[in-house]
């Protein structure tokens, strides 16, 4: 059977492609993605497709080719200039032409075809111009489009950037995959040079705005230009995470083996009550036997960035006969496989600030909502700490937490608020900064009735040598307070980590810092 069909809807010419069980199995009906510049995405990548239809690794989908009439006039959605002299300007059809595939083609098509026609089972997939005219596409007929495929969309478009920043951002219904190659623009001097700039902020922003990591993911492809060959690799990962296989929906990842597993590590999903959010709880269980008193505990902030660093070093380092002793590590995270998990973090690490009591943003945006710092304290002590003593043998007296940025931030305001909930504090990087010093403040309101000496809480804190001065300043200040104050110092130290910025740092902690917590 001929998988392909031409048709002329109206005036305009497609091309669809059937997938292989659509003959044999006439009460099925499939998901159906319209493709911009005639389907030469798919067409492209049509035995690769099928091979992943057929080892069960992609959903079939009906694929719809939608050939332009004028694809620098129907993918732009307003007038610009053109970028090059004596080119034709752009000329901002993109609302028409998407109402056209909303009310006239997918109108056809469902009749003509065994789709499934919510807007759940539809998607809007492009490259270059392609794949802003399907971003477009999402934000004028969400009720028909709720899956948008962005492959090296043109962002650099005049006025789409300032577009995001007012967009009030994607529908909770719509799933959006976005690619970028990391060479894409390096070779321009012109707007399309700030390709691969402009679609982290087009992510960040999307981000921001209350997309979840479950229905939106950017994934930016080594070594990949802005070419046919680049945009066609990307277009079945694309079909995979966008109709719930591949690396989002359960499904086996394209083209990949199993995801490799730390030996000796689990993962709890958690919902607190204390702050209505989910967690990714991950856990490094100690190889070797428990002491009477039990496990020494890290528990770790940001664990999506930090916890297979740790997990590895104390696998090796507590290995007998003379390894240092087993210690249970506890990784706070997210559902998310980003590192850093933004959104929530300034969230759940922060005190309330306004915006006057706070730098402007690097990007100019504006900032997360802050202010959870206390309900998730309250996770932690009441709700994380007796699931995880119920699962393990835990020494209570040898319980420490560690904090990166505005992890150190929270571990610091822990340190200053409750200090009897760890024995030790390792606060990396700490934000400081955060609303106009208030932790510096807090130290002078509290010192005096903290008891951190009877109490024996120990505070460790690093910074990098080649971090911004301010933040080396912020940590010497802090530091000398509270030394100058008393505090043993067994009970304090400061390391400042040569040739280590705000990230780099963080290895070059994680051996001492095990070290430690093990006392």
């Amino acid at each position: 059977m001929n998988p392909y069909q031409q048709l002329h809807i109206g005036e305009r010419r497609i091309l669809v492609y059937l997938p292989p069980s659509y003959a044999l199995n006439a009460d099925r009906h499939y998901p159906a993605a319209y493709v911009q510049d005639g389907g030469d995405l798919f067409a492209d990548c049509h035995n690769y497709i099928e091979h992943l239809y057929a080892s069960g690794q992609l959903e079939e989908t009906i694929l719809i080719g939608i050939v332009p009439h004028a694809r620098g006039d129907e993918y732009t959605p307003w007038r610009a200039q053109a970028l090059v002299s004596g080119n034709p300007a752009f000329g901002g059809q993109g609302l028409a032409y998407v109402n056209e595939v909303a009310d006239v083609i997918k109108p056809y098509i469902d009749s003509h075809f065994r789709t499934k026609k919510e807007a759940e089972h539809t998607a809007m997939i492009g490259g270059s111009f392609g794949g802003l005219i399907s971003w477009f596409a999402g934000c004028w007929r969400p009720e028909v489009f709720g899956r948008l495929g962005l492959i090296s969309a043109s962002f650099w478009y005049e006025g789409v950037m300032n577009h995001l920043r007012d967009y009030g951002g994607a529908a909770e219904h719509q799933r959006v995959y976005m690619s970028v190659g990391d060479h894409e623009g390096v070779y321009k001097t012109n707007r399309q040079r700030d390709m691969v700039d402009n679609t982290k902020t087009a992510y960040q922003l999307l981000r921001e705005k209350g997309a979840e990591e479950s229905r939106l993911k950017l994934e930016i492809v080594p070594e990949g230009t802005h070419d046919p060959v680049f945009m066609a690799r990307q277009l079945p990962k694309a079909l995979a995470w966008l109709f719930g296989a591949g690396d989002a929906g359960g499904g086996r990842a394209l083209n990949r083996a199993e995801s490799f597993r730390i030996p000796g590590t689990a993962t709890w999903s958690m919902r607190s009550g204390k702050t209505g959010r989910q967690y990714r709880i991950f856990i490094a269980e100690p190889m070797g036997p428990s002491p009477e008193t039990g496990y020494p505990v890290l528990y770790s902030l940001d664990a999506n960035a930090s916890f297979g660093s740790l997990a590895e070093a104390a696998r090796l380092q507590t290995r007998g006969p003379h390894g240092i002793t087993p210690v249970l590590i506890v990784g706070i995270g997210y559902d998310s496989e980003q590192p850093i998990v933004s959104k929530e973090r300034f969230w759940d690490y922060t005190v309330h600030a306004d915006a006057s009591e706070l730098p402007p943003r690097p990007d100019g945006s504006a900032w997360p909502p802050t202010g959870g710092a206390e309900a998730f304290l309250d996770f932690l002590e009441h709700e994380l700490k007796p699931a995880v003593e119920a699962a393990y043998p835990v020494d209570r007296s040898r319980q420490s937490l560690f904090g990166h940025s505005l992890g150190g931030f929270l571990t610091l305001y822990t340190l200053l608020t409750r200090p009897e909930t760890y024995r030790r504090y390792f606060a990396a990087s700490p934000s400081i900064w955060w609303k106009n010093q208030v932790l510096l403040q807090l130290w002078e309101q509290n010192q005096g009735r903290l008891g951190l000496e009877k109490l024996g809480a120990e505070l460790h804190l690093s910074v990098g040598q080649m971090e911004k001065p301010h933040m080396v300043r912020d940590a010497e200040q802090f530091y000398d307070m509270l030394s100058s104050s008393g505090y043993g110092p067994q009970k304090l130290s400061m390391r400042v980590v040569e040739e280590e910025g705000h990230v780099s740092l963080l290895p070059a902690l994680i051996s001492p810092m095990l070290r430690r917590v093990t006392v």
